[in-house]
């Protein structure tokens, strides 16, 4: 009734597949934690470390890319939750570094890991302007309230659902966050 080679080809095919499944997942793991690293490095000023840490992470990604394709690891959850959170960390470098956000040369991403992590971006620079409201530097909040809101002004522009959905209402509601620190800023300024 079973074509036995039929099921043998089937387990080889899934035993390879869990197998590719795994190491995707192991080295991803590896490039979200050190991207979390790349931005607490940023956010303490240490923005050698993060380009340094930025560089090993690519290596990582090529080699899962090379090794797998692309394709392949964008089949897999965590090889897009590793991308996006790197995503976010490059950008964040980036704009601190004073760089327009643009496409990457570095690594190649969907444009979903793009989308959410600049979707992301807005939170971590909500927060670098908490620091350095706190640090006495308002001037600082204020260009940081415009990269937010240019951010924002061409993320409305897309219709996202789902998953991007979610990440843009958190960056609009980072907006929101911003805008409140600015004002707050300038009340108690007597702005």
């Amino acid at each position: 009734m079973i074509n036995k080679k039929f099921i043998q080809e089937l387990k080889e095919e899934y035993n390879k597949h869990e197998g590719e499944r795994r190491q995707i997942i192991s080295l991803s793991n590896v490039v979200l934690h050190d991207s979390k690293r790349v931005i607490f490095s940023l956010h303490r000023g240490d923005a050698k470390k993060a380009k340094a840490d930025l560089a090993e992470i690519e290596k990582m990604i090529k080699k899962l890319e090379g090794k797998f394709g692309f394709e392949r690891i964008n089949e897999e959850g965590s090889y897009k939750a590793g991308a996006e959170e790197y995503a976010e960390a490059k950008l964040l470098y980036t704009v601190l570094a004073g760089k327009k956000i643009d496409r990457f040369k570095e690594a190649r991403l969907s444009y979903e890991s793009y989308l959410g992590g600049i979707c992301d971006l807005t939170g971590e620079l909500v927060r670098r302007a908490v620091n350095e409201a706190a640090d006495g530097r308002p001037e600082e909040v204020e260009k940081i309230k415009k990269i937010v809101n240019d951010i924002m002004a061409e993320l409305v522009e897309f219709d996202m659902t789902a998953y991007l959905r979610t990440k843009y209402d958190q960056a609009r509601g980072n907006l929101r966050k911003i805008e409140q620190i600015d004002y707050e800023i300038k009340i108690r300024a007597g702005k």
